[in-house]
């Protein structure tokens, strides 16, 4: 195995064991920090009922008149078979006068609450005890000490505590887990890109990231990847086509060209023939040139943005400005060229590209209609878009070939001889494809209708 090959796999692993460690810590710190809030609110929580408890035994002794406090007080004390409870009534000054406290705690003012260590009289083993305790004023010049030994309570709180420790072990284990696991996956899916990334560099275009049925995030990124691998790899081949193309029609006038030449410089003997032989080479060249200049124009026209350069185009006006310019060409082949528009209406496209549209169809027209022909540019509007018709007297395309005839390169039978480079109607197909238009080839007779939706009525006003 190479050596670099070696020092990759070795860092994928230290990445995926860093990141493993890092996303276990974060589950454990989670797990600690869960387990000491619930260990604060259980400690709070139970707290806070004893204080109710407290503040419970204040209100109910004030409420009672100072003759009946020490029975009541002696009648609690005697339910309290556990001996967890602490109560005194005593003087303003703090002398006690019943309960079963000797003396009141210190830390604890008038009206306080908090931990105090208790001094009891009723048991037997204890000389001090630890309560949670209040010391509130009664009527009559007399303050009532309540108190709850804090003995269970400590025992529950441990209870807690261990049973937190000993879910924290194995919690801290599935994160150590969890994060392994993670770190595996997402090794596994960095991997499968790195993977695939390596295979698209060896030029191997058809491979795809697996998406799954219900993808995740991950899942949505691959799909998009694999969007984008698609368009990549559909411009490559058009690029290799746009290069075949060229080097598949070069082939023929170079050909040409060469043995043109070659046999002509050897029949040349006059500066006449070597004219002649001259204007020839040129011709084939222009030819040539032709062809890759249309082909680029295809391919520039396929891959401009959708809306660039879009703006208001009078759909009435580029039909007599494009017939008006054509007419003398149409006249100089012994053709005539005929405007026809009903309605005005306004769309938003480019209009040097429409131009270059309507100037396709009509040279189309005049090449291949009939001598003496008439050549019809028309335009017409309605409800639901506009329609521009570029006819002529022949008889039209062939219905074998009409689905070919806005191929690359496509002539129609009997059409192979007359010069052309065989793009223009492909040049068409394109420009109506940018805009979202349609083409259409009449049923009968010669023409070629382009479809136009989403049109405004009325001209365009500057």
């Amino acid at each position: 195995m190479p050596l670099r090959e070696v020092m990759a796999r070795v860092i994928g692993r230290g990445a995926l064991v860093r990141w493993g460690v890092a996303i276990a810590m974060l589950l454990a710190v989670q797990s600690l920090v869960m387990a000491a809030l619930f260990w604060v609110s259980a400690r709070e929580g139970h707290r806070g009922e004893l204080d109710e408890a407290l503040h419970h035994d204040c209100t109910a002794f004030a409420a009672l008149a100072p003759g009946a406090r020490p029975m009541e007080l002696h009648r609690q004390l005697e339910l309290d078979i556990h001996r967890d409870r602490f109560l005194a009534i005593a003087t303003e000054r703090g002398r006690v006068l019943y309960g079963n406290v000797a003396v009141l705690p210190a830390n604890i003012p008038v009206g306080g609450i908090g931990t105090a260590t208790v001094t009891p009289t009723a048991l037997p083993g204890k000389s001090t005890d630890v309560a949670r305790a209040r010391l509130c004023r009664l009527p009559g010049a007399q303050l009532l000490f309540s108190g709850i030994d804090l003995d269970d309570s400590e025992q529950a709180q441990r209870i807690v505590e261990r049973t937190l420790l000993f879910a924290l072990v194995p919690g801290l284990l599935l994160a150590m887990l969890g994060g392994w696991f993670a770190a595996r996956r997402a090794g596994r899916q960095i991997d499968a890109v790195r993977r695939l990334a390596e295979q698209i560099s060896r030029g191997e275009l058809t491979k795809r990231l697996p998406v799954g049925e219900h993808p995740d995030s991950f899942g949505q990124l691959c799909a998009h990847i694999n969007t984008m691998l698609d368009r990549t790899e559909t411009l490559v081949g058009e690029v290799r086509g746009i290069g075949d193309d060229i080097a598949h029609q070069l082939r023929t006038p170079l050909t040409r060209l060469r043995a043109r030449v070659e046999r002509e410089m050897d029949d040349a003997e006059t500066r006449e023939d070597f004219a002649r032989a001259g204007a020839a080479t040129l011709a084939d060249v222009d030819q040539a040139l032709a062809i890759v200049a249309a082909l680029l124009r295809i391919h520039e026209i396929e891959h401009r943005a959708k809306c660039a350069g879009f703006a208001t185009v009078d759909l009435a006006a580029l039909v007599r400005d494009v017939g008006e310019l054509y007419a003398p060409v149409a006249e100089d082949s012994g053709r005539t060229l005929a405007i026809e528009i009903e309605g005005a209406a306004t769309v938003a496209a480019d209009r040097d590209l429409l131009g270059e549209t309507l100037s396709n169809l009509i040279d189309n027209a005049v090449k291949f209609g009939p001598p003496g022909g008439r050549v019809t540019l028309s335009l017409r509007t309605g409800a639901d878009g506009a329609w521009i018709t570029v006819a002529d007297a022949g008889p039209g395309i062939a219905q074998a070939d009409r689905e070919r005839v806005f191929q690359r390169f496509f002539r129609a039978r009997g059409l192979q001889n007359v010069p052309g480079t065989g793009l223009g109607l492909s040049l068409v197909r394109a420009i109506a494809d940018l805009h979202g238009f349609t083409l259409a080839i009449a049923e009968q007779g010669s023409a070629i209708t382009i479809a136009i939706p989403h049109v405004r009525s009325g001209a365009a006003h500057d």
